[in-house]
């Protein structure tokens, strides 16, 4: 703020450096702290359910590790229960968890699908992520109309036809 030659002794601005600290640390940087993973709640599947679980349209923000300028979404998750079936909000904490760090696109979407594998027990999990980065939209290209889509399958999701069924629920025709 002083290199921008803004006047820091300013009623508005005297604040600032420690509420945007403030706010990095404890918000916009909270999944950096370990204390902060949610606690997944597992179930018995009395059920037995063995067919897909499927959480869709996640709305998540995090910030871009090369520019520090936020990038934003919808995480779809998927996975296949064994023995114990998930809290669903369960998955919505993983996916903000992990995007409360500094990011890009391609790890967030491997560690969430790691993550609800290991947490879960199900090596059957499938991830996607659609976002919008202003990296791309407000400086360098401009191009405020194009998004980035990732996925990461594991286990049975990685054959062709689990990952088929997946995908086209993300679109259905």
């Amino acid at each position: 703020m002083q290199i921008l030659g803004l006047d820091l002794t300013d009623d508005s601005l005297k604040g600032t450096p420690m509420r945007v600290a403030k706010m990095y640390v404890k918000e916009v940087f909270g999944g950096l702290n370990p204390k902060n993973k949610p606690v997944v709640t597992l179930f018995d599947n009395n059920y037995k359910y063995d067919e897909v679980v499927m959480i869709k349209d996640i709305t998540f923000y995090t910030m871009c590790e090369h520019h520090f300028i936020p990038f934003f979404g919808k995480a779809h998750v998927a996975y296949i229960p064994k023995d114990k079936v998930a809290g669903l909000s369960k998955v919505n904490r993983l996916v903000q968890f992990f995007a409360r760090r500094p990011q890009v696109q391609e790890r967030l979407t491997i560690q969430i699908a790691k993550e609800i594998s290991e947490q879960f027990h199900t090596e059957d999990v499938a991830v996607a992520i659609e976002a919008n980065h202003l990296c791309v939209a407000a400086r360098g290209v401009e191009d405020t109309t194009s998004s980035t889509v990732t996925t990461y399958f594991l286990g049975k999701f990685a054959t062709e036809a689990y990952k088929m069924q997946f995908l086209s629920s993300l679109n259905p025709a």
